[in-house]
């Protein structure tokens, strides 16, 4: 890499930012659509520099003119192992550094427990989960070696509760959050900081892009009525993906950011409900629980 290189973007000549100065390089999957575009276009704006990365990267090419080098478009599915390993060389190739990995591809599936077939339960976990393991094997290496960098993990709300006809979406989200947990305490004494990203319904492309589990008669009065739910929703409950992308950036930004971040108050209130129910299983049963020890 060029001595130019190393100064691009703000840098200094030894890879490190002057005093004052915070231009960031990200790497985002699922970067052409919903928050992920948001994610990226918020931070192009801002003087950052972007690694673009999704199967099709074709609807990001209209940036590139606007923001020339600080933009890599890189075509790759996260659940193919090397192209992911292959994005990640290519970003530092171009940018020397990444300092926030937005773990965000992913896609639902709706339908019973039941109905969901076994291609479409392990498609679904293959890019909701080992798509972000994928991604983190590529980069945890790179914030190792520079003992910095922020992961960001896509989850939801269905990370920490589920109703009809999203149990295999959940299922995969709370592996996510689970794994998470333990990579937070794991790299923290490595300089690198982890945020749980967990919006609520948001405007984007994800509803119409689920994958649909062919339906049982017996799931209509459970499953097809929330489905109906969804679908008769006004616009006003879903969130916008451009302020959910401002609110995962104020937590970059932040100095002490959660582990956890709730986005829209419909997640905040979906999560909350879920975590109450628990507490209360355990005081109801407090006393089988405690009989075991006895």
């Amino acid at each position: 890499m060029t001595r130019y290189e190393l100064t691009a973007y703000g840098r200094n000549m030894n890879g490190t930012f002057p005093q004052g100065a915070s231009p960031r390089t990200w790497l985002i999957t699922g970067a052409t659509s919903g928050i992920g575009r948001e994610l990226t276009l918020q931070a192009l704006e801002n003087g950052d520099a972007v690694s673009a990365i999704a199967r099709d990267t074709a609807p990001l090419e209209e940036l590139t003119g606007a923001h020339g080098d600080r933009l890599l478009l890189v075509p790759a599915d996260v659940r193919d192992e090397q192209a992911v390993q292959e994005a990640v060389e290519r970003t530092l190739a171009r940018f020397g550094r990444i300092d926030v990995v937005a773990n965000n591809a992913g896609y639902g599936l709706f339908g019973a427990v039941e109905e969901a077939s076994d291609a479409q339960a392990r498609a679904v976990f293959d890019t909701n989960v080992f798509g972000v393991l994928n991604v983190l094997r590529a980069t945890l290496p790179v914030l190792r070696s520079q003992r910095s960098g922020h992961v960001l993990q896509g989850s939801s709300v269905y990370g920490q509760s589920a109703h009809p006809g999203v149990g295999l979406l959940a299922a995969t989200k709370y592996a996510v959050e689970g794994l998470s947990d333990a990579l937070a305490a794991e790299v923290a004494p490595l300089g690198i900081k982890v945020t749980i990203i967990q919006p609520g319904m948001t405007a984007t492309p994800f509803l119409s892009n689920l994958d649909v589990a062919a339906g049982l008669d017996d799931y209509d009065g459970t499953v097809r009525e929330v489905q109906k739910g969804i679908g008769e929703l006004p616009a006003s409950a879903f969130s916008s993906a451009a302020r959910i992308a401002e609110g995962i950036r104020t937590a970059i930004d932040s100095p002490n950011p959660p582990l956890r971040l709730a986005l829209g108050t419909s997640s905040a209130a979906g999560m909350r409900t879920a975590l109450e129910a628990r507490t209360a299983d355990l005081d109801t049963w407090n006393h089988v629980t405690d009989a075991v020890d006895k």
